[in-house]
């Protein structure tokens, strides 16, 4: 019984260690939003995707004793805190990049109800200038 002991205990440290990486990755990604470092936040958010799909396939295999469970409990919330931190940033960014693009639609709709109107004062200002 004790070689199942041990490999139990190695699988429990090997998921409650795949926790703490997502912790850390996390942890990373919170520091990447409030760097406003956009690009290369995406592209950690698709490795941590990744890594919670890897961590899913373990924990179901995994049975915690209860020192374990309380430790993945404190991992967990830690995740939890800075996503909803990555969260709330992300969308103060979207909120922003709306207004951007509400006042780029604004200024092309200004441009193209104007633009045809000067189009025209120019040509007849050029004709009038021509005119004896």
């Amino acid at each position: 019984m004790l070689g199942s002991e041990t490999v139990r205990g190695t699988t429990q440290q090997a998921l409650l260690e795949a926790y703490a990486e997502l912790l850390d990755r996390a942890t990373h990604m919170h520091e990447l939003a409030n760097a406003e470092q956009w690009p290369e936040l995406i592209e950690q958010r698709s490795h941590y995707v990744t890594l919670v799909e890897e961590l899913r396939a373990l924990d179901k295999q995994v049975i915690l004793d209860a020192a374990s469970k309380a430790r993945k409990a404190e991992l967990l919330e830690g995740i939890l805190e800075h996503d909803v931190e990555i969260r709330r940033r992300l969308v103060a960014r979207r909120d922003e990049l709306g207004k951007l693009i509400g006042v780029s639609q604004r200024q092309r709709d200004l441009h193209r109800a104007y633009a045809p109107q000067q189009g025209q004062s120019d040509t007849e200002g050029s004709l009038d200038q021509e005119a004896p």
